[in-house]
């Protein structure tokens, strides 16, 4: 029997492709990735914070380059940036919870009475958290038990806690707190309050558990499909569970740390957080992560939008500006989510849940 040598140039690749051909057509893969990566429909907000950087660079120079004034922005939107980054959680797991501006005023005000009834500064702060948690435990309980619709169920919850905070505080601030507790919301390390540092070291955290954790892949499925999710083995109530308590705990950090910076307990000051918290969740759902929840995303959302509200503000534009650029912004995050959309991504909306809770267990 005749055989015959086939000699393989080493030269070439295992299949057989000449190496400059590889080596071209990993370049062209490597640019269609960076083309991807740079599109305006998966960076937007980077090209939106751009655009305005160099608007209200030109328009009100004097005071918007100011070291002072990012430094400031940088600090004072921390809270903000918290609060969205924790609310990405329950979000990715398709619950929409209408109550996080009310669980930051009530972190905010219940610390106050609990520093002003002489309860030591950690106590207060565990018991803070732990009264956040203690109502997104509440929540679960209407949307899984009860059968609410998370929106209704949260828009519900965050009513009662209205109630709760003007009698905590007798609809009264609350002031003479500790001396010592201002330093958690405005002591400095290299010129940067500490709260940037918590939100960053939550971000982190979260980031972590969402993109590189099982329990991160169950709150994306329960999120995307929760009846095919329990389908494989997921248990959709209890990824909810640990969404809601998340973003509660998350929530009742904010709001001691926004006591902390104000120097007093507030009852007024949950409400506002509401709309740019979501506008944030929204639209950093557009950013990176190809429509999907993200939490570096919503980090970079939340500090875009607070520089076109610091631009209008330095400009001196009606009070009312930073509402209606708020609106805006989230009309425009969710229907630029719509858009975004692509058939392997999951819906964005209310609902999702309800329609698993058979299969919940």
């Amino acid at each position: 029997m005749q055989t015959t040598d086939i000699t393989v140039n080493p030269a070439h690749a295992a299949d057989g492709t000449p190496p400059e051909r590889t080596h071209e057509v990993h370049g062209v893969r490597r640019s269609a990735r960076l083309r991807r990566a740079m599109a305006f429909r998966n960076v937007s907000a980077l090209y939106l914070l751009a655009f305005m950087v160099a608007v209200f660079a030109l328009w009100v120079p004097d005071t918007f380059l100011t070291t002072g004034t990012w430094r400031s922005l940088l600090s004072d939107q921390a809270v903000t940036c918290l609060v969205a980054v924790g609310l990405v959680v329950p979000t990715a797991a398709g619950v929409i919870d209408l109550a996080i501006g009310a669980q930051v005023g009530l972190g905010a005000i219940l610390v106050a009475r609990l520093l002003v009834g002489h309860v030591p500064i950690p106590v207060a702060i565990v018991l803070s958290v732990l009264a956040g948690a203690a109502v997104g435990l509440f929540s679960w309980l209407m949307i899984t038990r009860a059968r609410i619709p998370s929106f209704i169920a949260t828009l519900a919850v965050g009513s009662l806690l209205a109630a709760a905070i003007a009698w905590i505080s007798s609809s009264q601030q609350i002031v003479n707190l500790p001396p010592g507790f201002s330093e958690l919301g405005t002591g400095q390390l290299l010129g940067i309050t500490y709260p940037v540092y918590l939100m960053l070291a939550v971000a982190a955290l979260l980031w972590y558990v969402l993109e590189r954790t099982p329990a991160g892949r169950r709150i994306h499925a329960t999120g995307g499909n929760p009846r095919a999710a329990a389908l494989v083995g997921v248990r959709p109530s209890r990824v909810v569970l640990f969404a809601l308590i998340t973003s509660g705990a998350v929530a009742g950090l904010a709001g001691l740390l926004l006591t902390s910076q104000l120097s007093t307990g507030d009852p007024t000051v949950g409400p506002g957080y509401l709309l740019p918290v979501i506008a944030a969740v929204f639209l950093g759902s557009t950013q990176f992560r190809g429509g999907r929840f993200n939490i570096w995303g919503t980090v970079v959302a939340a500090y875009t939008l607070a520089v076109g509200v610091k631009g209008l503000q330095l400009a001196g534009l009606p009070v009312w500006i930073p509402d209606l650029f708020n609106g805006t912004a989230l009309l425009a995050a969710v229907g630029l989510a719509a858009w975004r959309r692509t058939p392997g991504t999951r819906r964005i909306g209310p609902g999702l849940l309800r329609r698993a809770q058979p299969t919940t267990r």
